[in-house]
């Protein structure tokens, strides 16, 4: 790479790690960056998914009380998680680049879509509506499916779990937010290492993402308390919307 092209990807890591602090959507920034720069769509989602595990882990550390006080529940998503992480990262090695790619736009648009809803998705149910035969089966089968997803293809992965967990767990923001987050650790996580397996991974792209995320995410903790949430939105739904526009008439 040349110095220009080093500096668009570690600002494009930084400029993840600042909008998934505050907002989320990092992953459009990131495979928008790579992608547009040449790389192949598969590479691209695969190095895209590494850039977002620091990210995870220090939003994870944050909510280390909320986690430990909900550890079965936990548990037992997590393993749905590794599961699901696992089954999305083998199907899109199976895939060839140019298959893929012409799934991109249709990706795309379903994550945009899912961002720009995400305010408006149930969060929380009442204690009543955790009861029931079935929650738990209906809480593995949601989590498995977006686990899947989220191996697959990372954007909008946060925003559906926390859609399909707030339908089974009933329980506040915060401890739906701090599961999502460990939740994505475990998925992105496995998804990695089927990408490492597979060789799709391109380490110089990632080497530069990685500490480009991991800053832009502490510079997103800071600016969480002095930009406003919905204008963060605006900013990433604007970038979401040209990226698929874009997919779409490439």
């Amino acid at each position: 790479m040349g110095f220009d092209m080093v500096l668009l990807v570690f600002l494009a890591g930084f400029a993840s790690g600042v909008v998934n602090a505050i907002a989320g959507g990092g992953t459009f920034i990131t495979f928008g960056t790579l992608t547009m720069a040449g790389m192949p769509a598969i590479t691209a989602n695969a190095t895209s998914a590494i850039a977002q595990l620091p990210g995870y882990l220090a939003s994870s550390l944050s909510y280390r009380r909320e986690i430990l006080g909900n550890w079965r529940t936990a548990l037992g998503l997590l393993a749905v998680s590794f599961i699901g992480g696992i089954i999305g990262g083998t199907l899109l090695l199976a895939m060839n680049n140019k298959s893929f790619s012409a799934l991109v736009p249709w990706l795309l648009l379903f994550a945009t879509g899912l961002f720009v809803a995400g305010p408006y998705l149930p969060r929380s149910r009442s204690q009543a509506a955790k009861a029931g035969p079935g929650r738990r089966a209906a809480r593995g089968l949601l989590q498995l499916v977006t686990a899947i997803y989220g191996g697959f293809f990372g954007a909008g992965m946060g925003i559906m779990m926390l859609a399909t967990l707030g339908l089974t767990e009933g329980s506040d923001y915060h401890r739906l937010n701090a599961l999502k987050n460990l939740l994505s650790i475990s998925i992105a996580l496995m998804a990695v290492v089927v990408f490492i397996g597979g060789g799709v991974i391109d380490w110089s792209g990632a080497l530069l993402l990685i500490p480009g995320a991991t800053l832009g995410g502490f510079a997103g903790i800071y600016a969480a308390r002095r930009v406003s949430q919905a204008y963060i939105r605006w900013i990433v739904t604007g970038i979401a919307a040209l990226l698929t526009a874009y997919y779409f008439l490439r």
